[in-house]
C-alpha cells in the first residue's frame, strides 16, 4: 500500500506541467488527495469492516469532489487531474498509470449486479467529460477523447472519440496526453460535405450561364420550330398536366 502511495505521488511529476515541488502537490493536488484516501476505504473494505469505508469516501467525496467506491480495484500511479466531479463505481478495475481528467464518469448501466463497471488496462488516458458505462474493457494505452460517451469494449491502443464513442485510430504516436491532436472524423465527413455543395453550386452557376446562351433571342430566331421553348399558354398548359 505504501508503495502505491508513493507511487501515485511521483506520477503526478510526470504527467502534470504545472507541479513545480513536492509541497504543492501535497497540498494543492485534490486528485491525490482522492485516491489517498480510497486506498485507505478500499483496505478496510478488505477487511470487511462495515459503514467506515464508505464514510471514507463520502468525507472524500465532500472535501475533493471525487467519489471513488471503495470497492473498486485500482492500480499504483493514477492520476485524476484536477479531479472535480470523477466518479468511479464499485466493480470498476483500473490499471496502472491511468489518467483521469475532470468530470470523468465509470459508471454501470441499468439494474445489473456483479460486475457492472469498466474494466481500464495500464496507461489509459480517459479526457474530461467523458463517460464510460457498463462491464466493458478499455485495452491498455487507450484514449478516450473529452467528452466521449464509451459503451463497447474498445481494443489496446485505440483512440476513441464521439457520442456514441468509436474507435477513430489504432496504435498512435502521439502522445497520449496531446488532447489537441485527436482525429476529427465527422469533422472531415462535414468538410467533404461542404466540398461537394460548393462544386455542386459551381456546375449549377456554369449550367445557368449556358442556358442563358441558348435563351439568346438571336438564336431563338433560327431555332427550328420544334426546338423552340414553350411560352406563354402553350407552356402554361404543358406544367398544369395537358401534355404536348
Amino acid at each position: 500500500m505504501f508503495q502505491a502511495l508513493r507511487t501515485d505521488f511521483q506520477i503526478i511529476f510526470d504527467r502534470d506541467p504545472a507541479a513545480r515541488n513536492w509541497l504543492e502537490v501535497l497540498l494543492c493536488y485534490p486528485g491525490l488527495h482522492a485516491i489517498w484516501l480510497y486506498r485507505l476505504a478500499h483496505l478496510l473494505h478488505n477487511w470487511h469492516l462495515p459503514l467506515i469505508p464508505r464514510l471514507i469516501s463520502q468525507f472524500a467525496r465532500l472535501f475533493t469532489g471525487v467519489e471513488i467506491h471503495p470497492g473498486a480495484v485500482i492500480g499504483s500511479g493514477a492520476f485524476i487531474d484536477h479531479g472535480m466531479g470523477v466518479v468511479i463505481g464499485e466493480t470498476a478495475i483500473i490499471g496502472q498509470n491511468v489518467v483521469l481528467y475532470q468530470g470523468v464518469t465509470l459508471g454501470g448501466t441499468g439494474k445489473e449486479v456483479g460486475k457492472r463497471h469498466p474494466t481500464l488496462g495500464d496507461n489509459v488516458v480517459v479526457g474530461a467529460g467523458a463517460k464510460v458505462l457498463g462491464n466493458i474493457e478499455i485495452g491498455s494505452g487507450s484514449r478516450i477523447g473529452a467528452g466521449s460517451v464509451l459503451l463497447k469494449t474498445v481494443p489496446p491502443g485505440s483512440t476513441v472519440v464521439g457520442i456514441p464513442g468509436r474507435v477513430v485510430q489504432r496504435k498512435s504516436e502521439i502522445s497520449p496526453l496531446d488532447h489537441n491532436r485527436l482525429p476529427d472524423p465527422e469533422g472531415d465527413v462535414i468538410r467533404a460535405l461542404v466540398q461537394r455543395v460548393e462544386y455542386l453550386e459551381q456546375e449549377i452557376k456554369e449550367r445557368r450561364v449556358l442556358a442563358d446562351m441558348i435563351e439568346d433571342p438571336v438564336l431563338n430566331a433560327v431555332r427550328p420550330k420544334h426546338l423552340k421553348t414553350l411560352r406563354g399558354e402553350h407552356q402554361d398548359g404543358f406544367s398544369g398536366g395537358a401534355g404536348i
